[in-house]
């Protein structure tokens, strides 16, 4: 039913209740640990199981080893998606084969371009079809990668970057990075179907010790290309024990956030991503 009414979610979301290592382990190819900014399945699959019912259209506009269309087409959901590169495309093409032989009822296509050109990429039969657009930005080296430790070599980090092609949005600066992305939150506008989401997951981060707020630069540039803001949650990153958080951040978040408090800067890991949900208009009886 493409007008129906979508309830909004509670607003703070337990999505990190299992380990990442585990939700990932026998779903995905072991190759999909060398993505730098992998989405948790978990957060995928809560997203998807909100706002969309089985038999709709997902896309992701990048969408690296393919977490969206993996869980997607497990929830019997048909996912379409867009990697700029052509190293995650084909272990997210990988990822999908296992996920059908896995018995996944819905169907995948992963094309590979560059997703500021989304309306001529994706195929002309998903124009005004998707019921979610649902995808993260690349942002802050500090929150990516992989911790390897051993006696010999000591603490060191793998996995943190992305392809340095200049064309690669993670390798710009902030202006041109939200110049890029606002391409791409234009695309997926004319790809949704009256009442669908374009949801993003993105967080805050430090550049030279200064926080960037990506959120709520994020939420300027849905604005400026005619999105309307539904809902903003926040998924957490940590686990949940007797009401208390677990934390479950990376050796150089904690590493940092040290070295930030033994200097006098009051840093703090992130324990939550931002989840920023929009439509193309508003729908009736939301709080916004």
């Amino acid at each position: 039913m493409a007008d129906r009414h979508i309830p909004v979610p509670l607003t703070v979301w337990a999505v990190s209740q299992t380990h990442p290592r585990f939700q990932r382990l026998n779903r995905y190819v072991p190759e999909s640990l060398a993505h730098p900014a992998r989405m948790l399945p978990a957060l995928a699959r809560h997203i998807i199981d909100a706002f969309t019912e089985p038999g709709d259209l997902i896309v992701d506009p990048m969408c690296g080893i393919g977490t969206t269309l993996v869980e997607a087409a497990h929830l019997g959901r048909n996912a379409l998606g867009i990697e700029y590169e052509s190293r995650w495309a084909v272990i997210g093409r990988a990822n999908a084969t296992l996920a059908l032989t896995q018995g996944a009822t819905g169907t995948i296509r992963l094309l590979t371009g560059d997703s500021r050109q989304l309306p001529d990429l994706a195929p002309e039969a998903a124009r005004g079809k998707a019921a979610l657009v649902l995808t993260s930005p690349p942002y802050g080296k500090a929150t990516h990668g992989t911790v390897e430790a051993d006696r010999e070599n000591g603490v060191r980090k793998r996995d943190y970057t992305y392809s340095t092609g200049r064309g690669n949005l993670a390798n710009t600066d902030l202006t041109d990075l939200l110049a890029g992305f606002t391409e791409i939150l234009t695309g997926a506008a004319a790809l949704l179907r009256p009442g669908g989401i374009v949801a993003v997951a993105v967080r805050p981060y430090r550049q030279d010790g200064e926080l960037v707020d990506l959120p709520g630069a994020i939420l300027h540039s849905a604005q400026q290309v005619g999105l309307v803001r539904v809902a903003r949650a926040a998924a957490l990153l940590a686990g949940l024990r007797q009401g208390r958080l677990v934390s479950r951040t990376t050796f150089f978040a904690l590493h940092n956030a040290r070295t930030a408090h033994a200097a006098g800067t009051p840093l703090h890991v992130t324990a939550h991503e931002d989840i920023l949900l929009f439509t193309t208009r508003p729908i009736p009886d939301q709080q916004t």
